[in-house]
This record gives C-alpha cells, sequence and structure tokens, in this order.
C-alpha cells in the first residue's frame, strides 16, 4: 500500500524554525525519489525542495535557499525538511510526495504520490 506521512508543522514566529518530517512505506522510499511541496491561499503548488538520492542532487526554490535543508534517513524510510529563519510567507501547508525526480526543477507533476500535508503557520 502506498503510504506517505508528513509531520512536524505547527505554529511559529517569524525567526524561528520547524522541521517537518515525512515517513514512507519501504516500497515507496526505496524505489522513488522524494520532493517537499508547499501550497499557500491564492497561490499554486509550488517546488520548496526535491532530493535525488541516487544522483546526489537537490533542488531549493529560490525563496528558500540557504534557510531550507532537505535530509533522508535511509534507515528510517524517513525524509526530512529543516526549516530555519521562517517567514510569515512560509506559511502554507507542506505536503510530501514521492516521484520521478531526476534533477533540476523540482514539477509536481513528476511525483504520483502524495501525504495529506502539514501546516505550517509563521506569525510576524
Amino acid at each position: 500500500q502506498v503510504q506517505v506521512v508528513e509531520s512536524g508543522g505547527g505554529l511559529v514566529q517569524a525567526g524561528g524554525s520547524l522541521r517537518l518530517s515525512c515517513t514512507a512505506s519501504e516500497l515507496i522510499f526505496d524505489d522513488y525519489e522524494m520532493g517537499w511541496f508547499r501550497l499557500a491561499p491564492g497561490k499554486e503548488r509550488e517546488g520548496v525542495s526535491c532530493i535525488n538520492r541516487r544522483g546526489g542532487s537537490t533542488y531549493y526554490a529560490n525563496s528558500v535557499k540557504g534557510r531550507f535543508t532537505i535530509a533522508t534517513d535511509n534507515a528510517k524510510k524517513t525524509l526530512y525538511l529543516q526549516m530555519n529563519s521562517l517567514k510569515p510567507e512560509d506559511s502554507a501547508r507542506y505536503y510530501c510526495a514521492a516521484g520521478y525526480y531526476r534533477g533540476g526543477y523540482c514539477d509536481l507533476a513528476d511525483f504520483p504520490y502524495w501525504g495529506q500535508r502539514t501546516p505550517v503557520t509563521v506569525s510576524s
């Protein structure tokens, strides 16, 4: 059964940090690449960060470069997104997804498996 589950969202003040986690079933985690996306009110869903573990490449949206870090723990089948220096504009519903990311731009169309989202709210 395909299963992708996010956790770690919440309310934080501007300048603070949060770490999002995403656990995936072994089949999904081992066979697909992973990424984080977000959907903010009035905006389209965007790729925040993706990782190609086989090729060793990562992608970060310009708006989060230098503040967010994507990482995986292969033993725990878990994907992380460390978010530092959070800004109110980072407030969104964050999704974890598994798919066919090969490097470069992180396109949601390449990710067929999605979690249910975890909300992040950054207060000013």
